[in-house]
């Protein structure tokens, strides 16, 4: 017997969801749980990902929200069996680290995308370094974000990001409005590699940050790379996993 807990979003689709799913079934405490189900939108499977991190339990969302990329779609009917059956997909999130004009240091994961955005009237002035080399002096834009895979549907994709294909080895570095180099697309890059962005100018240009939303609020600096050490497990139907949804991401 698959023993689940389930967790969900506050909205009203989500809560009236969750009574009639513990009015049929036997859920049970978190730390009890061989599966978490997690009833909401991306959004809140990314918060019960983040929240749940140190129990090393897979997740099965069912989509109570809007887009539900990351979940499964929601059905009161065979709920343990689809559990049973389900397949894991493990992603690995980006580790943020950023240095702020208070002089402090804040740190993030971000299983989506680490954002850096204009914070004021005028584009921010960046400098790209990657594994300490210089690679761009002055990228010129609205900001610039780096993607994991998983992530490359989301943000990435709205910013016209390319889509990654699941497993591969890759993060995609994309620019926003980029004004200098005039429309720069951005880069692929190897998974291992870090990422450096330096803000020019922060006193007339100031930058903030975002780790998958969360806010590193104004920056000097902010490094980002993979984080192989954190592995977050994600469970879907058979046949609906993340690999066939980026592929049909790309051809509707």
């Amino acid at each position: 017997m698959v023993k689940f807990a389930i967790v969900a979003s506050e909205t009203q689709v989500a809560q009236r969801a969750l009574e009639r799913l513990e009015a049929r079934y036997a859920p049970v405490p978190l730390a009890d749980a061989d599966i978490i189900v997690a009833l909401g939108g991306d959004g809140f499977m990314l918060q019960t990902l983040h929240g749940t991190m140190d129990l090393d339990t897979p997740v099965y969302g069912m989509n109570c929200g809007s887009v539900g990329f990351l979940m499964n779609e929601f059905q009161e009917d065979g709920l343990i069996a689809r559990l049973r059956d389900a397949e894991e997909a493990v992603i690995n999130p980006l580790r943020m680290v950023a240095g702020g004009v208070d002089g402090e240091e804040r740190r993030a994961l971000a299983i989506n995308e680490v954002s850096l955005l204009r914070a004021g009237p005028q584009a921010a002035k960046l400098r790209v370094s990657i594994d300490g080399k210089v690679r761009m002096d002055e990228l010129v834009c609205d900001g610039a974000l780096v993607a994991t895979p998983a992530g490359s549907t989301a943000y990435n994709y709205s910013a016209r990001g390319p889509i990654l294909p699941i497993g591969s080895e890759v993060l995609t570095l994309t620019a926003m409005a980029a004004f200098r180099p005039r429309r720069w697309r951005g880069a692929l890059l190897p998974k291992n590699v870090t990422v450096r962005f330096d803000t020019l100018e922060p006193e007339k240009r100031p930058v903030m940050a975002d780790a998958d939303s969360r806010s590193a609020g104004n920056v000097l600096w902010v490094e980002i790379a993979s984080d192989s050490t954190v592995n977050h497990r994600i469970l879907f139907d058979p046949g609906h996993g993340l690999e066939e949804r980026l592929l049909r991401e790309q051809f509707t």
